[in-house]
């Protein structure tokens, strides 16, 4: 979440009394992420998220992100809602923006995920999976392999800004990618960003997922791969095997892996600390001038992928099939 674009008092409350959710009473930006504009509305009956979708979000994608988010909630799982306005519509235009409201989470995120944190995630995730099954509308992840390669021709000339030879070791690992990607694993839609910023707790408890604008349909391990990458690192960048154990515990109480899924976790964790590395690259190295967001520091991934080159089976992480 972030604040790309201004709104005026006037635009926003005539958005917001486009929709039957009474009359605004205050509103504040959400500075945190890197893909959208975000505000906290609070109006006479009761907080709602504002979304405000910036350029790098395709719109013919939001009516697969509304859509997944309607169908989650309707089998259970504990994620934003969008609501309808007047019109019945859930997608309006706000600021020269595409734009939706949706109901209000609450919990917090947590700064130290603990192992019964990752383990109440893997549960969360292997239900959303289960839950995505019938879902009928589908997204291509354009930020799986096949999309790694534009991404970094734009900003491989900047690279080795950051860290030297880092355009070359990052070339090296798209020669091997696009060479070595698994394939024929279980697919299902993921979220495909399920940071600890994006999954709320309260009282310990999970409370629901958010931001599933990068869902899509992909391998299923991937997820867990992307989650290993996000939730079992120490801040000193340490490995934390207890923690994966706990995660993989968690989301196999719910769905088994298969065989082919385990033996494939360290190249698709190593693809996912790439993927990162890229994004992370390219947002350092591209901030939009005066933007209220803080770019993330890529090093932490590179650190991360060659962390898990390093590794030649699931074996080697300490964890079991």
């Amino acid at each position: 979440m972030a604040v790309y674009t201004e709104v005026s008092d006037e635009e926003l409350d005539a958005f917001v009394n486009s929709y039957d959710v009474g009359s605004l009473t205050s509103y504040k930006g959400i500075a945190e992420g890197v893909e959208n504009s975000n505000f906290l509305v609070q109006t006479t009956t009761g907080p709602y998220i504002l979304t405000l979708y910036e350029k790098r979000v395709n719109p013919n994608d939001l009516p697969f992100f509304l859509g997944l988010k309607e169908h989650l909630s309707e089998r259970g799982l504990n994620c934003p809602t969008p609501l309808r306005n007047k019109e019945g519509k859930a997608l309006g235009h706000l600021a020269g923006r595409p734009a939706a409201m949706v109901t209000f989470l609450e919990g917090m995120w947590v700064r130290r995920p603990t192992v019964q944190h990752c383990e109440q995630l893997g549960v969360a995730m292997a239900r959303m999976h289960q839950a995505g099954e019938d879902f009928e509308l589908r997204r291509e992840n354009a930020l799986s392999v096949p999309g790694w390669r534009p991404l970094y021709a734009m900003c491989s000339d900047r690279a080795d800004t950051v860290e030297p030879g880092l355009k070359a070791e990052i070339a090296a690992e798209l020669d091997f990618f696009e060479n070595n990607w698994p394939k024929n694993l279980p697919e299902g839609i993921i979220h495909a960003d399920l940071f600890p910023d994006n999954v709320f707790f309260l009282r310990n408890e999970l409370s629901g997922l958010i931001d599933f604008y990068f869902a899509c349909n992909d391998l299923l391990a991937y997820d867990i791969a992307i989650c290993i990458n996000a939730w079992c690192f120490e801040p000193d960048d340490m490995f934390n095997v207890t923690k994966t154990r706990a995660l993989l515990k968690g989301y196999q109480s719910v769905r088994k892996l298969t065989q082919a899924e385990y033996d494939a976790l360290p190249l698709l964790a190593r693809g996912a600390a790439l993927r990162f590395l890229l994004t992370r690259l390219y947002d350092w190295l591209n901030v939009p001038e005066g933007a209220q967001v803080t770019p993330k520091d890529p090093v932490e991934y590179l650190k991360k992928l060659r962390f898990h080159r390093s590794i030649r089976s699931a074996a080697d992480y300490g964890i079991e099939g």
